[in-house]
C-alpha cells in the first residue's frame, strides 16, 4: 500500500502516542476528527496498524538482562523447524524469534531478571528442545536505542 503524506503523518503520530484522541491527532496531522478518524480506521483495516500497546519500562518490573541466543538446529526439515517454532512461540521469555540464513538457524531475544535466570532458561527450556543443536548466547552490557517506531 502506497502511503499519502497524511497517512504518514498519522502513522507517525500514533507511533509516538497511540492514546492520543482523535481530535488531538486531527490537529497534529492537519485534518478534522471525522476525516481523521475514518483515515485511522482505513489503515487500521488495510492492516497497516496490527494493534495498539502499552510500552512498559522492562527494568522496573524486574528484567534487566537483555539476552540474544543464537540457535543451529540438528537438522534442517520443515517438521524440525515446526517443532521448534512451537516450542519458541509457547516461550514467554522469548519475546522475538527469526530464522537466519548462514550459520545461524534461528536468533532469539530474552528479557530475563538475571544471568542465573539465563542459565535457568537454557537448562529447562532450551536444551531439553530435542531439535537444538548449538547455541551461543550474548548478554548485553548496555542498551544504547531501542525504538519501537518504524521509518517512514
Amino acid at each position: 500500500m502506497k502511503l499519502d503524506p497524511v497517512q504518514r503523518r498519522i502513522l507517525a503520530q500514533l507511533q509516538k502516542d497511540s492514546s492520543i484522541s482523535t481530535q488531538a491527532l486531527a490537529d497534529k496531522v492537519g485534518l478534522s476528527a471525522s476525516p481523521c478518524w475514518r483515515r485511522v480506521r482505513e489503515l487500521e483495516e488495510a492492516g497497516l496498524i496490527r494493534g495498539y500497546v502499552a510500552l512498559l519500562d522492562r527494568r522496573k518490573i524486574g528484567l534487566d538482562t537483555c539476552v540474544w541466543v543464537r540457535v543451529k538446529l540438528r537438522k534442517h526439515s520443515a517438521d524440525v523447524l515446526d517443532r521448534f517454532e512451537q516450542a519458541v512461540k509457547n516461550c514467554d521469555e522469548v519475546v522475538e524469534c527469526y530464522e537466519l540464513l548462514g550459520e545461524t538457524d534461528c536468533l532469539l531475544k530474552l528479557y530475563l531478571p538475571s544471568l542465573e535466570a539465563l542459565s535457568t532458561f537454557m537448562h529447562n527450556f532450551l536444551l531439553k528442545i530435542p531439535e537444538v543443536d548449538i547455541t551461543n548466547s550474548s548478554v548485553a552490557l548496555r542498551e544504547i536505542k531501542n525504538e519501537t517506531a518504524l521509518p517512514l
